[in-house]
């Protein structure tokens, strides 16, 4: 269990739990205006119940592939403050997408599965989680190219190499990085994360930001950081 300010994740049914970079996501991307919003493999429903908490017009719908995820997902909203502005479904992205109309969104938010080659888990769930089996990336941008609006924003966490990749292939459909924010562990680490706003867009150099988590010690936080996610953790 993680508690927020305003709510609450339980998440012993999800393959994939709260971790930090997820929730710099959330605190990052700029959701605070726009209507509808969609979350693309919500797990937990953390992205979803951030955004709510954020943007107090925000229509969210939170779709899920995973059964066990999803329930829990939709357990944590019912629980919420925001369970009247966020809708759970638990479907693949792909046929999701298919029921909705073309450029629907506001904004887009997505944590995807990004391993490919690497050893599997006997566990089926963390398969789906962490692999890009189920989601691949061209079957991504096909979605988000499909159902955000012309003057809308998708913002996508991933490690650096394959952020890179899902640049060259976004930037083929026009979708343009227009902000990133590295992030590392701290000061001295390498960037372990690239935080991405993509816009329909002419190609331009995109704004880059660097965020460490903690300061060289290990232990305490960034000013940065704290004031970032201030809204959300309990301990700031």
């Amino acid at each position: 269990m993680f508690r927020f300010k305003q709510f609450t994740i339980q998440q012993e049914r999800a393959a994939m739990k709260v971790c930090t970079d997820a929730c710099v996501l959330g605190a990052w991307s700029g959701v605070a205006t726009g209507i509808r919003l969609l979350d693309i493999g919500t797990g937990t429903g953390l992205l979803a119940l951030m955004v709510a908490q954020r943007n107090a017009d925000a229509r969210i719908d939170a779709v899920e592939l995973d059964a066990d995820a999803a329930q829990q997902a939709c357990d944590n909203v019912m629980n919420s403050p925001f369970a009247n502005r966020v809708t759970v479904a638990q479907a693949s992205i792909q046929a999701f997408a298919d029921t909705m109309p073309a450029q629907f969104y506001d904004h887009i938010l997505t944590n995807p599965p990004f391993y490919t080659n690497s050893l599997r888990s006997p566990d089926a769930a963390v398969n789906r989680a962490l692999h890009s089996d189920e989601l691949p990336f061209p079957d991504l941008i096909r979605v988000v190219h499909r159902l955000l609006k012309q003057d809308g924003a998708w913002w996508v966490l991933l490690p650096p190499p394959e952020s890179d990749r899902l640049v060259t292939l976004a930037q083929k459909v026009g979708l343009q990085p227009v902000r990133q924010l590295y992030l590392r562990h701290q000061p001295q680490k390498p960037v372990f994360r690239h935080l991405t706003e993509f816009r329909f867009a002419e190609a331009a150099a995109p704004q880059i930001a660097e965020l460490s988590i903690r300061e060289h010690d290990g232990q305490t936080y960034t000013p940065d950081f704290r004031r970032l996610l201030q809204p959300y953790y309990l301990v700031f």
